[in-house]
């Protein structure tokens, strides 16, 4: 079923391969061996972690694990520090009010309230996605002179 993919494909490939070899501009070589002599000469904490000797890898992971535990053991104890105390209470107990005073008010509101603020914020997030397209297209695609 995919024959005819196949053969353009393969016409593609062959049209390809028989293109002449082409340099690279002396500028971009130039640059690109730049590039590579000053990465080489980055201290060993400046490059990717792979590039870390073994021994500073090793800390690395054990001061991320220490951290990791005490970011825990730090949250539950504040989760137990707050259950404890009265004003965590009263917050909850105002929460719970303000939940009651939403679902009253979602009762009482007629229902084509509803459906009117929804196509509301629908036709709202279309023209807000087309301004974004249309500034993205205006400041950054630059049409290609003569090419």
């Amino acid at each position: 079923m995919n024959e005819p993919n196949d053969s353009l494909e393969g016409l593609l490939e062959r049209t390809v391969h028989e293109l002449p070899l082409r340099r690279a501009p002396p500028t971009l070589e130039s640059r690109v061996l730049c590039e590579l002599q000053r990465r080489a000469a980055l201290p060993w904490w400046r490059r990717s972690f792979a590039h870390w000797p073994l021994p500073a890898r090793a800390v690395f992971v054990v001061i991320c694990g220490a951290l990791i535990r005490l970011a825990f053991l730090g949250g539950g104890a504040a989760v137990a520090g707050a259950l404890s105390l009265s004003w965590a209470r009263e917050i909850g107990v105002l929460m719970a009010s303000g939940g009651n005073l939403v679902t009253l008010l979602a009762h009482t509101l007629p229902v084509n309230w509803l459906y009117d603020g929804i196509a509301a914020c629908a036709v709202l997030y279309a023209v807000l996605f087309g301004l974004g397209a249309a500034v993205y297209r205006t400041l950054y695609l630059q049409p290609l002179n003569g090419r």
